[in-house]
């Protein structure tokens, strides 16, 4: 038992370690270009709240603080000079208050001389590459993970040895998503006939090797043949301990959903698509294949679509996440999490004796990929104080004042993000609020990975 709890908890620090190397060269994605465009950096920090540890190399303080769940780039010349009216009003406001101020520590920042150094007085492409580099480093670090995962580990693949035997046939219903329904693999009734795979002696282990005589090569195949069968014996042979045995299957016609190249089923509006096809009534085991390198970009643009959808109905999923803790409701396995959600699943694959070691490392892996790859999109949500909200409104100064330029108005100035205060305060407070359910539900109703 205590040596489970160490292995846990080294899986937890695996994690967190992991989380804060990706936050710190996400931050070095923003210091980089900085520097290379000469705009005066005052401190790159890995984390908030108090500073563990700092060290001062030429102009910029390096250092890590004591929360690290996060971390700054602190540039001079972030927010422009107040212009128009507003540069000589008092404003009594709260929120004009604060901006003022904040304004004023940003102005007092600028040494003599170095007015050409401030962010804002960059091209719009210059600071939108400073801005990007952040979130394209965990796309960076996120397409390395997925390289080492499909090229090394593999990924999973079914094999010719069998997982499951079903015991008898049974109907699918086009509306069921049961994969259990699909394979008939509990609730026999006495008028369900006797699966082909299972009177033909067949058991979870057995390798298939032959049919007919043709010698198999992948699961593609032999489902292949199978299903365009139906009513006609077929010669097997199968391994089973290291000892060849062989037997004769006789795959029945049923009503089974139809699949795609990749063995998925199709569903149209809601449905399984149906097809009449040879069925025997077992399933596959699957095991890491080693991927080639072409792989990998259709990995990375799955993983994107995953997360590009999680996004889109995050508010949902939040939602439904604060239901699950709060009521007897199941909770999403494929909801969004928080850090300790990630370091509790971590600390579960390192533990857990149902996973070789190979397959434990290729997890971890994965998880780091897909980690960064939320953090990749998150970050490019267009909202402030986000990457992609300075990054939307470096662009949007770039369109006013090129339409102003083709229309020979007065230029409209700098992007101003301090005009957005009381919207970067509300995206702020939502992204805190929805950490601190998250948290709170990994506590309470955590995600069961194994």
């Amino acid at each position: 038992m205590r040596v489970n709890v160490l292995i846990f908890a080294l899986g937890v620090l695996l994690a967190a370690l992991a989380l804060v190397v990706s936050i710190a060269l996400h931050e070095v994605g923003h210091l980089l270009p900085a520097k290379l465009f000469r705009v005066r950096v005052l401190q790159y920090m890995v984390g908030f709240g108090p500073t563990l540890f700092s060290r001062v190399r030429g102009e910029t303080e390096y250092g890590i603080k004591a929360v690290p769940l996060g971390g700054y780039v602190a540039m001079i010349g972030m927010y422009p000079p107040a212009a128009g009216r507003a540069a000589g009003v008092d404003s009594t406001g709260v929120v004009q208050q604060m901006a003022s101020q904040t304004r004023s520590v940003a102005a007092a920042q600028l040494l003599p001389g170095e007015e050409d150094r401030a962010f804002y007085r960059l091209p719009v492409w210059k600071r939108v590459v400073i801005m990007l580099g952040g979130p394209l480093m965990n796309l960076l670090i996120a397409i390395v993970c997925i390289t080492v995962l499909v090229t090394g580990f593999g990924s999973q693949q079914p094999t010719t040895t069998l997982a499951s035997v079903s015991r008898c046939v049974q109907s699918v219903d086009p509306a069921s998503a049961s994969q259990e329904a699909q394979t008939g693999g509990a609730g026999c009734a006495v008028s369900d006939p006797e699966a082909p795979a299972h009177a033909a002696g067949l058991r979870p282990g057995d390798t298939v090797v032959s049919l007919d005589g043709t010698s198999l090569q992948s699961w593609e195949q032999l489902t292949e043949i199978v299903r365009q069968r139906a009513g006609e014996p077929i010669d097997i042979v199968y391994d089973r301990h290291g000892q060849r045995a062989s037997t004769t299957i006789t795959p029945v016609e049923t009503s089974r959903p139809a699949v795609d190249s990749t063995g998925a089923p199709l569903v149209r509006e809601g449905s399984y698509v149906m097809e009449d096809v040879g069925f025997i009534g077992a399933s596959s085991r699957t095991q890491l294949t080693p991927q080639p390198i072409t792989a990998v970009p259709g990995e990375v643009l799955n993983g994107l679509e995953r997360v590009a959808g999680g996004l889109i109905r995050l508010p949902v999923n939040v939602w439904n996440v604060a239901v699950s803790t709060f009521t007897d409701a199941p909770r999403d396995p494929d909801g969004p999490m928080s850090v300790v959600g990630v370091g509790r699943i971590s600390g579960e694959v390192a533990s857990t004796d149902q996973l070789e070691l190979r397959e434990k490392s290729a997890t971890l892996v994965g998880l780091v990929g897909s980690v960064n790859l939320a953090l990749f999109a998150f970050n490019l949500i267009p909202l402030l104080p986000l990457d992609g909200g300075h990054i939307a409104g470096a662009l949007w100064e770039g369109i006013r004042r090129t339409v102003a330029r083709l229309l020979g108005r007065r230029d409209p100035g700098p992007f101003d993000p301090l005009r957005l205060l009381p919207l970067t305060y509300a995206v702020s407070l939502a992204m805190l609020g929805m950490a601190a359910l998250l948290v709170l539900a990994d506590l309470i109703e955590p995600v069961q990975l194994l």
